[in-house]
């Protein structure tokens, strides 16, 4: 019978640093995650080991690749709770110089730790990791919201569209029934494009949600289909959308020589067609973007012809939209449509009335406030601002007002009376020539008020002069013809 060999175990040293590095690239998130993900892990099993839940589990990470756990423990005369406390005599035996009320680490061998204690350390370990790749996952595809993304029908559940996005293995697209266009069927396998509205974590691991409903779609298409727009040249004021019936969108550009609604049109429709066709049929409406709300209101309401549009209250955005007989229909649209797309783009409540339906109703009143009010606009706009400081008079060198504002002299009156008794001819900085000069652009330009100073009323005492008999000096008045103390008559001469 051929002797046993006895086997031997041989303990491996774990290289945690290189562990950590490991798990952090397979994982996609950071080492110091890991590091948290583990220190938390290993205090869960030592809880577990003593039945307990105390916070004086200390995990350390050495330089050198290792990794230790430490109890801390207060020094009692008398142990009562061995998991939080130690006898002196064990304590003096790790530290002589310990006494009792020190607090001092234990270090413990995680391999005292018992089977279950292990177990829940390496579920919380996993459960944390997933979590955090998640979470890091979520951030990475946060930047592709509103960006058009492709991918193929991978399944259905419950009428939501799960796609398979070709540019990851990590996460998965998620299109919702209320993010899907109307009457479009897909098939396994079918190629599916839209736009990323939002990244969200769910049990199943991370989600891209998607839209083909949303006006970001429409905008994405009209950005790879029109090269103006893409590079600018025209801008999208704002889209609205009914999707699978119609979406409304107006453009505009800030060059005079560029036809915004017919770059987005192109040559014979074909830009706009492509757009049709991307969107399952759709009709679409480009019309112009304009500042005047009436035009404004107008081009919103095409294909409907609009003869004529009156503000009704331009503080609560109301108007009211005149058209004839035959395009009251084709301007409200089927059950409202048109005229529901168009409040929405202008951001104005716009009620449709045919011509007669407007004759009926008394706009004067409305028309004639309108009028006043452009009126009172009008007069407003063209009053002119009034100037007070010579550096806003019109040929001022801005040297010279910088230095009349250090001398306090800036204010156009202060200036002109300074230049009147001569303290404007010792400004710092300024020469007679360049008084001279600002004080003939304030006399071109300025027009002062004559203000008529009033006399000073004298009284009757100051004006009255007083007059003395010529034979024995008795005041006497301008009435008098005889003294009244001596009797001598006389009378007043104007000299």
């Amino acid at each position: 019978m051929p002797a046993r060999r006895s086997k031997k175990v041989v303990e491996q040293k774990v290289n945690w640093g290189q562990l950590i590095s490991d798990v952090a690239k397979q994982q996609g998130v950071s080492e110091e995650s890991v590091k948290m993900i583990i220190e938390n892990a290993i205090k869960e099993a030592y809880n577990k080991a003593r039945s307990v839940k105390y916070d004086n589990c200390i995990v350390v990470f050495g330089d050198d690749n290792t990794l230790k756990v430490f109890s801390k423990k207060t020094v009692v005369d008398g142990v009562y709770d061995p998991v939080i406390e130690i006898s002196v005599d064990d304590a003096k035996a790790l530290d002589p110089n310990a006494s009792v009320g020190d607090e001092i680490d234990v270090e413990i061998d995680p391999k005292s730790f018992s089977i279950g204690a292990v177990t829940l350390g390496k579920q919380t370990a996993h459960r944390q990791l997933g979590k955090n790749s998640q979470e890091t996952l979520k951030a990475e595809y946060e930047k592709k919201k509103g960006e058009l993304v492709a991918g193929t029908y991978l399944r259905e559940s419950k009428g939501n569209i799960i796609v398979d996005l070709p540019f990851s293995g990590k996460v998965e697209g998620f299109l919702p029934v209320k993010n899907q266009i109307p009457r479009e069927i897909y098939e396994v396998g079918d190629r599916i494009r839209a736009v990323v509205t939002d990244v969200k974590v769910s049990p199943s691991g991370v989600q891209l949600i998607l839209s083909r409903a949303a006006p970001e779609f429409v905008k994405q298409i009209l950005f790879e289909q029109v090269p103006e727009i893409a590079d600018g040249t025209i801008s999208i004021y704002n889209i609205v959308r009914e999707a699978g019936y119609r979406t409304k969108v107006a453009v505009y550009s800030k060059r005079s020589d560029i036809d915004a609604v017919g770059a987005c049109v192109g040559l014979k429709g074909i830009r706009i067609q492509n757009v049709i066709h991307e969107l399952d049929g759709e009709k679409i409406d480009i019309l112009k973007y304009d500042e005047d709300p009436r035009e404004f209101i107008k081009n919103a309401l095409s294909p409907a012809e609009v003869s004529k549009v009156i503000i009704l209250d331009s503080e609560k955005r109301e108007a009211l939209a005149v058209v004839s007989m035959d395009k009251l229909s084709m301007a409200i649209g089927q059950k409202g449509q048109n005229a529901r797309l168009a409040n929405k783009l202008c951001d104005w409540l716009i009620d449709v009335k045919t011509e007669e339906q407007a004759a009926e109703l008394d706009l004067s009143e409305i028309e004639s406030r309108r009028v006043a009010e452009d009126l009172f606009a009008d007069n407003s706009e063209s009053e002119p601002e009034e100037i007070t400081v010579v550096g806003q008079l019109d040929g001022i060198d801005p040297r010279v007002a910088q230095f009349l504002k250090e001398a306090n002299l800036d204010e156009i009156q202060e200036f002109v009376d300074a230049y009147n008794d001569g303290r404007a001819l010792h400004v710092k900085g300024l020469n007679a020539d360049d008084i001279e000069k600002v004080y003939a652009i304030v006399n071109e330009q300025v027009e002062f008020e004559e203000v008529e100073e009033e006399e000073p009323v004298e009284t009757q005492e100051e004006t009255e002069e007083e007059y003395f008999c010529p034979e024995c000096g008795e005041k006497i008045t301008l009435d008098m013809t005889k003294c009244p103390k001596c009797g001598a008559e006389f009378s007043f001469e104007e000299e």
